[in-house]
């Protein structure tokens, strides 16, 4: 599937809806990166300038009509929340989505170096909370597998606070890192493509990095 092509007609699809009211649309994630692979989502950023249960409505009749509506998930929010936002939680919005109607800019001047420590240091909580849940009580490789793309995300976190540099690639952040966090974005990369590793030494990994950042981004804070 061609996702340019299949977002150029969710595009033409949304105009119809929507109008002058769909203020920003762009594709997040994998497909965006040009790393998806054949069960790959398709993460859509629609904001509209208000969100009704209508206009949710119309956006599941659009995507009702769009090949592989299966695989279609992601954002959508109204605009005038969404400037009121948690800047933290923008990080990985702002930066890892590819705009393809109009822009996230003025979101992204509001995400300062304190706002993308946060972002390390919640999703590292977030990444200890689901590893211990999952070790006790899911035990579910699926989900495993979603927190190591989540552990992810947290990378590109902390390079961001650490460089000042985006980098979404997976290649190209395997190579910003080293040790246990390289084996972190191998073992996500690894569980992504369907491979089963050792559920109790790939928990014990992830909450030991969790761990690790709980530690650098949020140790000592009241």
């Amino acid at each position: 599937m061609d996702v340019w092509a299949w977002m150029a007609s969710l595009e033409r699809e949304l105009r119809a809806a929507f109008g002058e009211r769909m203020l920003f649309l762009g594709l997040q994630g994998s497909q965006a990166r040009g790393e998806a692979t054949e069960d790959s989502d398709i993460d859509v950023v629609l904001i509209l300038d208000r969100v009704e249960m209508d206009d949710l409505r119309a956006y599941d009749g659009v995507l009702a009509r769009m090949p592989e509506r299966e695989k279609a998930c992601g954002f959508v929010a109204g605009w005038a929340e969404l400037a009121a936002w948690e800047p933290s939680d923008l990080f990985g919005l702002v930066y890892d989505t590819t705009p393809l109607v109009g822009s996230l800019d003025p979101l992204r001047a509001r995400i300062g170096a304190e706002d993308v420590r946060r972002a390390v240091w919640t999703g590292a909580c977030n990444l200890y909370h689901g590893a211990v849940h999952n070790a006790l009580h899911g035990r579910s490789q699926a989900a495993l597998a979603g927190l190591y793309k989540s552990a992810a995300f947290a990378l590109r976190a902390k390079v961001f606070a650490e460089t000042g540099e985006y980098v979404g690639r997976q290649a190209e952040l395997r190579e910003r890192l080293s040790g246990d966090e390289r084996r972190a974005l191998d073992d996500a990369a690894a569980l992504r493509s369907g491979a089963e590793g050792d559920f109790d030494a790939l928990t014990e990994r992830l909450i030991a990095l969790a761990s690790d950042f709980i530690a650098q981004y949020g140790g000592g804070r009241a």
